[in-house]
């Protein structure tokens, strides 16, 4: 099983297989995110996981959209509030992971750079300063913070 700690409750690898999910289940992994554009196997939505597939592609004419990341967001932190652990994956853990697990992070309040940087100290294969993965990563910077003032911006009733 290819994957990488990158923080207590966040982890990023290469497309695990059926067999790895006794240990999934034996790190806590409560969510599975799979950012591939192939069916995720059956095995990855049985209990104790719960499998999110957020149909991706990893191009610069196909970038991972706002959408995407937001879903994706949404579905970690209460699973990390809880207590349980995130498994974010594509086919090699290089591009598409790592951009999710940076918007993740980023919704924890990590900049965009500092979470290119752990991204990259903590998985020697992820790639997050790809041009284009960089770029959807810090557009995902911007798109969080403006849905978080306009949150903030909302009249308590």
């Amino acid at each position: 099983m290819d994957i990488s700690q990158i923080t207590p409750d966040l982890y990023v690898g290469a497309q695990p297989l059926p067999a790895d999910v006794p240990a999934l289940c034996a790190l806590d992994i409560g969510l599975v995110i799979a950012m591939r554009s192939v069916r995720p196997h059956p095995a990855f939505s049985q209990p104790p996981l719960t499998l999110l597939w957020l149909r991706t592609y990893d191009t610069f004419f196909t970038p991972i959209g706002m959408p995407a990341f937001e879903t994706g967001v949404r579905a970690a932190l209460p699973v990390m509030a809880q207590g349980r652990k995130v498994l974010v994956h594509c086919h090699y853990g290089r591009h598409r992971s790592v951009a999710m697990a940076a918007a993740i992070l980023i919704a924890q309040g990590v900049t965009a750079a500092a979470a290119r940087q752990t991204l990259r100290a903590q998985r020697v294969a992820a790639d997050p300063n790809l041009w284009y993965i960089r770029r959807q990563i810090e557009r995902f910077e911007r798109h969080w913070c403006a849905l978080s003032r306009e949150a903030n911006d909302q009249p308590v009733p």
